[in-house]
């Protein structure tokens, strides 16, 4: 990776900037809370609580591989207070539509973070 596909935006900008696109990525009834991740200035946190009686929620890490491209990990699963099963079809298919929902932000983002 050359140095000038570095991300160089400041994380707390970079948290700033997800807090404001990522809920225009989601459903108007879903909610989304962007952190900075303290162990690695490259990546963020994002947890999403889905919409309806479902109680579901997701917890990802968004580490900046480069300028442009994020790599997204699914870290937890609940629904309410109990931690579940991410492997049924159901919550895949809500972690694979969130994981989507990521890399357009990511995508949204890109005039800011690949200058």
């Amino acid at each position: 990776m050359s140095k000038t596909d570095m991300l160089t935006i400041d994380q707390t900008r970079l948290v700033e900037e997800w807090q404001t696109m990522m809920p225009k990525q989601l459903e108007i009834t879903d909610k989304a809370r962007v952190w900075a991740d303290e162990a690695d200035p490259q990546a963020l946190r994002v947890h999403i609580i889905t919409s309806g009686h479902t109680g579901y929620s997701f917890d990802f890490k968004v580490t900046y591989v480069n300028s442009r491209e994020v790599k997204v990990e699914l870290t937890d699963v609940q629904q309410g207070t109990a931690h579940i099963d991410e492997r049924t079809d159901i919550v895949q298919t809500l972690v694979d539509d969130y994981m989507r929902h990521i890399h357009e932000c990511a995508q949204a983002l890109q005039h800011i973070t690949h200058v």
